[in-house]
């Protein structure tokens, strides 16, 4: 099964080597036919400490680094 791959923005990169990054997704409310828009936070391993607050990241599913952590950023 091929890993997911999403793309958001980093919201905070305050802990060593993780940033927080927040994945907005939208979609077609299905009885009002409206445009909605849902957002969720992860939290990423980021190794080098290079990503910074308002980079745009894509991040990749992976194998559980700690608690929390279960996606790697991939690119920037």
């Amino acid at each position: 099964m091929p890993k997911r791959i999403l793309q958001g923005t980093v919201t905070s990169d305050k802990n060593e080597q993780t940033v927080t990054v927040l994945v907005e997704r939208r979609y077609t409310h299905p009885m009002m036919k409206k445009t909605v828009r849902a957002s969720k936070k992860y939290r990423a391993h980021d190794a080098k400490n290079e990503f910074k607050v308002g980079d745009v990241v894509r991040i990749q599913e992976c194998a559980p680094i700690s608690k929390t952590k279960r996606w790697e950023v991939v690119t920037a």
